[in-house]
């Protein structure tokens, strides 16, 4: 279990590492088409950190007004109230605000910038439909990704993500609205500037489509590793396996999800089940995923 945690961490950081490169160079190719490289470089990472700054502060009430989350107290749900707090005491992890989504499709996500700002929400339907077991199972993964710090992890990449998209449009438009003129006016390295430009326009189109998939590629390494930490936590991977069974077998729609929050939650919540991932899947194969757990229970 704790190879599992330590391999899926590593390849984490590899594919942010990759990211971050894909933003340094779509800024500076951006920089060089204005004639100075490292103004480029400078101005993608000013954009990357204001963005960032926007969303640390206020991303998770921006996620849980779109997902129409009401935060509740102890009286409004006892059971999932003292399977958190039971977690959290476990785990030596702050008690996060609970957040409840009036729809009967069950699933749950967890938002905020670090465990002391953290809030889970949860559907009407996930209490209804698992057993305290299945329930301590969905609030262990939850919890962990608090606790591996994968909320403010999936931040830092949807910004990076965004930031690399609206310098690619701008590249783009920048380029077509000026012919592509403001270097190749320079004839004595005209040759060179054109192809640089031409690598640039290329960059400018894949960029993007490579950021998606590296953003995917880490939310997926990120559930498999919260499920590695949840069965950690409770000391029952079985619990899990069994609430991801229930939770892709049920026929329901979860109609406040979109595709700006489907990566938040336990199980996609737009995507049928398939035994398959694919490099826009943004969760692992739900089959890999019960199956690792199941193997987890053997080996304990």
């Amino acid at each position: 279990m704790y190879e599992l945690i330590a391999k899926n961490k590593r390849s984490s950081w590899l594919l942010v590492f990759l990211l971050s490169l894909v933003l340094i160079a779509m800024g500076a190719f951006l920089g060089y088409y204005f004639k100075n490289i490292w103004l480029g470089v400078a101005f993608a990472t000013a954009l990357a950190f204001f963005s960032g700054l926007i969303a640390y502060y206020s991303g998770d009430s921006i996620l849980l007004g779109i997902s129409k989350a009401k935060r509740i107290e102890k009286k409004d749900a006892p059971q999932l109230w003292n399977v958190v707090e039971e977690l959290t005491i476990a785990s030596g992890l702050p008690m996060p605000k609970i957040y409840l989504i009036d729809d009967t499709a069950p699933n749950a996500f967890a938002t905020g910038r670090d465990p002391e700002h953290a809030s889970v929400a949860i559907t009407k339907g996930l209490i209804e439909k698992l057993n305290r077991e299945e329930l301590q199972g969905v609030m262990g993964h939850e919890l962990s990704h608090v606790k591996n710090y994968d909320i403010l992890f999936g931040t830092m990449i949807a910004v990076m993500v965004g930031t690399i998209v609206l310098l690619s449009d701008f590249f783009l438009r920048s380029f077509f609205w000026t012919g592509g003129r403001r270097r190749s006016s320079n004839k004595s390295s005209g040759k060179s500037n054109a192809v640089f430009l031409i690598i640039g326009i290329i960059l400018a189109i894949i960029a993007p489509i490579l950021a998606k998939i590296i953003q995917f590629s880490v939310s997926r390494q990120r559930e498999y590793l919260a499920d590695a930490s949840s069965a950690k936590m409770t000391r029952n991977p079985i619990g899990l396996a069994h609430a991801l069974e229930k939770i892709s077998e049920d026929p329901e729609p979860l109609e406040v999800a979109n595709k700006g929050t489907q990566h938040l939650y336990i199980v996609n919540p737009l995507k049928k089940v398939s035994d398959k991932s694919g490099a826009f899947d943004t969760h692992p194969p739900l089959k890999s995923r019960i199956f690792r757990l199941k193997t987890l229970a053997h080996e304990k």
